[in-house]
């Protein structure tokens, strides 16, 4: 932790209590409801997967408990019923549902200790292979070694995952640390996960637990070719973020969009719906050992970058007490802010070193995603490259961790495989040429940037205040973040939370929950 900035620790401190209150709050509602989307996890962590005519076997159960109004009892006490009374494997019972040849609610019911003793055998098989996915990132890490200045962090979107796959590898040798697989758009809102290899993506490509397997064996090769450990990435956010999760976590991804408010800010997703999701999906990803990316970056796409900077931070402590409460530990959050101030403001880039410096030092243990200047770029593609040469400056000066790479042509098209090999030889120009530039300078005792670093952090308090007095899903109607109100009630998804009855459980939370930090060594 630096002392730059000549920070109010005693604020910070009262933010992060604010957060924790703010937090607690929710997980209070969360503790008594489930989801689909949760329910479909636990039954694809259980062994189902595949499809009946392109409904994926998961869906199939979970309407099936939706359509006898026991959504609220679980997958896990159904299919585990259905284990102790047929000794079947959970998707061979799904199987046989699905065909018309089981019905759960025809069979007889068996104790509760039966019932968990059936699903738990199962269970423990799952969560054994996803800490064999950590212990094996753990094992390419000492093999290669890992890398102290800041991951480049580039993006494929060409929505044939072989054509991925082709762009990626490329990425990779040109000195590409993190490989983000854009998805499809518009997936982010269907109630299901697509099933298989992809070919026809939309300005992206799905993710689906095949398109994982395969990408992630790609990147292996291309760590072997490389001599260092390629991360991937993608997205569990939307409608199905904690199956999105559990793809990842069965497949040893390494990093996961994971923000606790973009689906309800961005994709008008049902807010309850949402915060249940997001735990479930959470308690995956810190068990697995992947770094989660938050979503303020977004904030600054619809909001001022000056005026609502204390939104970013306000949103950043509360993503943390959210993360914390699903037990993952500082080293995996991978926190969002972004390089977006108008170039037309005077002494902008001050701010922005302020803002980022200010993330840096709140967060030391955090792995930082920092992302480029988007908002403002133009045709002018000079300009555009000068911009992202500030925004690797700044990247470079305050630590960040990971670092998304601006693009030439980003306001233009879909980046050509040209502009991606430019932005990484310019983020590595300015890697070497300003290494230490960072520790070599101090910021001037109440100057610009650290007065600006201060107002921020003072606004964020009382945001946060604010917040804890009027509970989360009010201010989220009021649109305190990114000038966007959501309706309580409203948004996509909702039809799909129930109330957990008595006999509800999910076997993966007493098996993950608290055990990421354990996982990792």
């Amino acid at each position: 932790m630096t002392n730059k900035l000549n920070l109010n620790w005693k604020l910070a401190e009262k933010s992060r209590g604010h957060a924790a209150n703010i937090a607690r709050d929710v997980f209070n509602y969360i503790e008594g409801h489930t989801t689909v989307a949760v329910e479909r996890t636990v039954a694809r962590l259980l062994g189902v997967d595949g499809v009946l005519d392109t409904v994926p076997l998961p869906n199939i159960l979970t309407d099936h408990l939706k359509s006898k109004q026991a959504a609220g009892e679980g997958a896990a006490y159904h299919l585990g019923n259905a284990m102790a009374e047929t000794g079947l494997e959970p998707y061979e019972i799904v199987k046989r549902l699905s065909e018309g040849q089981l019905d759960l609610f025809k069979l007889k019911r068996h104790s509760i200790d039966a019932i968990q003793t059936a699903v738990g055998k199962k269970a423990a098989e799952t969560v054994r292979k996803i800490s064999l996915n950590r212990a094996k990132r753990a094992e390419m890490l000492v093999k290669y070694g890992e890398k102290t200045a800041p991951l480049l962090y580039v993006i494929v979107a060409t929505g044939n995952i072989y054509e991925d796959i082709v762009q990626a590898k490329a990425a990779a040798a040109q000195g590409a640390d993190i490989i983000a697989v854009i998805r499809s758009t518009g997936q982010s809102l269907l109630d299901f996960v697509p099933y298989g290899a992809t070919t026809e993506g939309f300005g992206g490509t799905f993710a689906t637990q095949e398109n994982f397997r395969l990408m992630r064996a790609a990147l292996d090769e291309s760590a072997e070719a490389c001599g260092r450990y390629i991360r991937l990435c993608n997205y569990c956010s939307g409608l199905c973020m904690p199956e999105i999760a559990a793809m990842g976590a069965l497949e040893r991804l390494d990093v996961m969009l994971n923000d606790a408010l973009y689906g309800i800010l961005f994709r008008d997703i049902n807010m309850r719906r949402t915060m249940i999701d997001q735990f479930f999906s959470r308690v995956i990803n810190g068990f697995a050992g992947v770094i989660i990316n938050t979503g303020e970056d977004n904030y600054l796409t619809t909001a001022d970058a000056v005026e609502e900077a204390h939104t970013v931070l306000a949103s950043q402590f509360i993503n943390e007490s959210f993360a914390l409460g699903a037990g993952i530990p500082p080293k995996q959050m991978g926190l969002g802010h972004a390089f977006e101030i108008d170039p037309s403001v005077k002494n902008g880039f001050l701010f922005e070193l302020a803002h980022a410096q200010l993330s840096r030092d709140i967060f030391p243990e955090a792995p930082l995603k920092y992302m480029p200047p988007t908002k403002y770029m133009t045709g002018n593609i000079f300009n555009g490259y000068a911009m992202n040469t500030l925004f690797n400056a700044a990247t470079v000066i305050t630590g960040q961790r990971l670092h998304l790479l601006g693009m030439l042509t980003e306001a233009i098209h879909t980046p050509f495989m040209s502009d991606r090999a430019l932005a990484i030889e310019n983020a590595r120009y300015v890697y070497n040429a300003m290494e230490d530039l960072g520790s070599e300078i101090t910021f001037k005792d109440g100057g610009i940037i650290q007065t600006r670093a201060n107002h921020v952090l003072e606004e964020a308090c009382v945001l946060l205040a604010d917040i804890e007095k009027d509970g989360l899903w009010n201010t989220l109607e009021k649109g305190s973040f990114a000038g966007v109100k959501r309706g309580k009630d409203g948004g996509k998804g909702g039809d799909g939370v129930f109330p957990k009855e008595n006999n509800y459980f999910n076997p993966f939370i007493p098996l993950m929950l608290g055990k990421g930090s354990e996982a990792n060594g």
